[in-house]
């Protein structure tokens, strides 16, 4: 399996991923590919998009507990300062 079509490493970085899914899809657009290299690009292009989403949900997640820690009993936003 060649290094483009391997799974993501944990550590990268989301704009990085973003990047590299936006290069990606520039060539597939391009068509000057083989089918077989254009394949392999689009199995890419699923996991770093899989990748992108994921790290996007989890950061919702997290914006989420961090709110509802400022959040009062009655539902209320509070001002971050108090």
């Amino acid at each position: 399996m060649s290094k483009k079509s391997a799974s993501i490493p944990k550590s990268t970085k989301f704009e990085d991923a973003l990047g590299e899914l936006e290069e990606l899809i520039e060539k597939l657009e391009g068509g000057e590919q083989t089918l077989e290299e254009s394949l392999v690009q689009f199995e890419r292009g699923m996991k770093l998009s899989k990748f992108c989403q994921q790290s996007l949900t989890d950061a919702e997640k997290k914006i989420k507990i961090l709110m509802a820690d400022k959040t009062s009993e009655d539902g209320e936003l509070q001002d971050f300062d108090s």
